[in-house]
């Protein structure tokens, strides 16, 4: 499975790279696709039998069909109950994580976690947590290793901390927020290939195990902790904090989407 997001794809710096409808939006599509495509070709090289590439950023439809590598499936459209992770419970052997980037509050290309700017942490049991991190941990409990992650360098590392085994692919090294040394989407497709190809000694899944976590998310207004605290098992305990208990990731993972959810919805035009 290759969980698909945007933000860390070969090239990409800027908003309007990854914003649905731009000029740029749909240069930048051709460059996700071909990480996807390298991604593909590296796990059939490696052994494997069916991929699936779970489209997991902004509206889930920017990956090119038509494009994609036809021994490949794609899970396309939102609304997915796992969103990012969606089919991880289904069977699978491994996850890639693809165009990953690092989380709100710390450095990284168009750092974020979920939303692109009202969250400034997430914890999971007391960790700080970039998407990475919770998408491994759900992982983990459905018994998938996590095979390569590609994105930017600080993306990379954060990966060492999280899934250490799992083989990282630096497609650009960060400057700022907004700024990157780049590389070709052709020597980007190699490296992506190549790590793909050596991940799948990994493939194979293992023994999960259900427990319970802790996420607590810290947004940038106060009145978002308070919307969000309208979803029961939600406390907001400080005036931008919230924080909920959940006996399964699984469960931690749906209950974050609703808060992320809610929080959006009470975003208000150019005050937040």
């Amino acid at each position: 499975m290759i969980s698909a997001d945007m933000e860390g794809a070969s090239g990409v710096t800027w908003t309007a790279d990854v914003q649905v409808g731009t000029d740029e939006w749909q240069r930048f599509r051709k460059m996700f696709t071909s990480d996807v495509n390298a991604c593909v070709a590296g796990l059939f090289a490696g052994g494997a039998t069916d991929v699936l590439v779970n489209e997991a950023h902004s509206s889930q439809r920017n990956i090119l069909l038509e494009d994609l590598d036809t021994r490949a499936r794609m899970l396309t459209g939102r609304h997915k109950p796992l969103s990012m992770m969606q089919g991880v419970d289904t069977g699978m052997d491994g996850v890639v994580f693809l165009g990953y980037h690092t989380g709100a509050g710390v450095e990284g290309v168009l750092s974020h976690t979920y939303l692109p700017n009202q969250i400034t942490g997430v914890w999971l049991d007391g960790v700080h947590a970039s998407e990475g991190r919770l998408n491994a941990a759900l992982a983990a409990e459905h018994g998938v290793p996590v095979l390569v992650v590609t994105g930017d360098d600080l993306t990379c590392e954060d990966a060492g901390s999280y899934a250490p085994e799992a083989r990282p692919v630096a497609v650009k090294e960060c400057v700022s927020r907004y700024a990157a040394i780049c590389l070709p989407p052709t020597v980007t497709a190699t490296a992506i290939e190549e790590a793909s190809r050596a991940g799948m000694a990994r493939a194979g899944r293992f023994a999960g195990s259900v427990s319970g976590h802790r996420i607590e998310v810290e947004f940038d207004a106060a009145h978002l902790a308070a919307a969000a605290a309208v979803v029961p098992t939600v406390e907001q305990f400080d005036v931008r904090r919230v924080g909920f208990d959940a006996e399964s990731m699984t469960e931690a993972m749906k209950a974050f989407k609703v808060v992320t959810a809610i929080a959006s919805g009470a975003v208000e035009g150019n005050y937040g």
